[in-house]
């Protein structure tokens, strides 16, 4: 009887080993699907409308539009367009577009801060618009990118500040930008996630109708061998992509938006960023979703925003040392 009883509680063990083989094997091989696709969303294109309405834009705020371009470290061509008004403020603003747009999307931000006299550069980042690039990192190396930009403009215009806004993805690369570089006056995160790895738990229980404990628990081999297969083939540690890290890290002040209506990426996100960099301020309008507050409260964006950078008219670095 103890015989049989050993036999069966082998048995089991063996099968219950090959199930969880198999279903680690099964996991990590989604991962790696779901890394490409990330890491590969395609490019929404630049039409001959759209820089038609740029041109628009520049002509109704007095400003002259130009084409950018600049060479990454890799060797990736970047560009951009330049907003300089004829009668500006001696400020600049650099404004990332987040996750499968480009600068098209931005130019809301562009005609509002050109009405109040501000320099406006709209890069589209790596792998998006018109830039270089087989694939996004999400800030790991368009942190370097954003940062050559504001080298750019720092010897080029000599404005008396340089400013950031960044949206979802875009919130991100402007928050581990401002760690590395301690010279922006002021910079705005919207509707960005708190860790690439955070939100790869999160997305695990999105795509299957559940919370962020799925990816932490059943589907952890997919995210973890999503992460080391991005390393192993594309050199690229997106476990490293740490926005609520690089807020804590950096001197630049730093005002968060996320709207309580976000679906895409919860507010947690912005709450968590904020619980890392106390100093940090944070609006969560009530109605606005996904990067939705210029739209869904535009006066109170506009005053909050403009607001936040004429207090800090000069580079954090020097007036608020931590």
């Amino acid at each position: 009887m103890h015989y049989r009883k050993r036999n069966l509680l082998r048995l089991v063990s063996w099968f219950a080993a090959i199930l969880i083989v198999f279903w680690v094997a099964l996991a990590s091989d989604l991962g790696v699907v779901l890394t490409e696709r990330s890491m590969h969303t395609g490019r929404r294109p630049i039409t001959p409308n759209d820089v038609e309405t740029a041109h628009s834009i520049a002509d109704r705020n007095h400003a002259v539009m130009t084409d950018l371009q600049i060479t990454a470290e890799d060797g990736s061509t970047l560009r951009a367009w330049s907003f300089i008004p004829r009668a500006g403020n001696g400020d600049a603003v650099i404004v990332q577009h987040g996750q499968g747009d480009n600068r098209v999307g931005m130019l809301g931000y562009a005609d509002m801060l050109l009405h109040h006299g501000y320099e406006v550069l709209l890069p589209d980042s790596r792998a998006a618009g018109t830039s270089d690039g087989a694939f996004l990192t999400y800030g790991v190396f368009e942190a370097g990118d954003f940062n050559l930009w504001y080298n750019r403009i720092k010897a080029n215009q000599v404005p008396r500040c340089i400013y950031a806004i960044g949206n979802s993805m875009g919130a991100a690369i402007v928050l581990e930008a401002a760690a590395r570089q301690p010279g922006y006056c002021a910079v705005v995160s919207e509707s960005g996630f708190s860790s690439f790895r955070e939100t790869a738990y999160l997305r695990m229980g999105q795509t299957f109708g559940t919370g962020p404990w799925l990816g932490r628990t059943l589907l952890f081999p997919t995210v973890e061998a999503g992460l080391i297969y991005a390393q192993y083939k594309y050199g690229v540690d997106l476990a490293s992509s740490s926005p609520k890290k690089a807020a804590a890290l950096s001197h630049v002040p730093i005002l968060l938006i996320h709207g309580l209506a976000d679906n895409n990426l919860p507010p947690i996100n912005s709450e968590r960023i904020k619980a890392g960099d106390p100093s940090a301020q944070l609006w969560e309008p009530a109605g606005a979703g996904h990067c939705g507050a210029l739209s869904t409260a535009p006066e109170e964006y506009e005053r909050r925003v403009v607001g936040w950078f004429e207090i800090h008219d000069r580079p954090a670095a020097v007036i608020n040392p931590r």
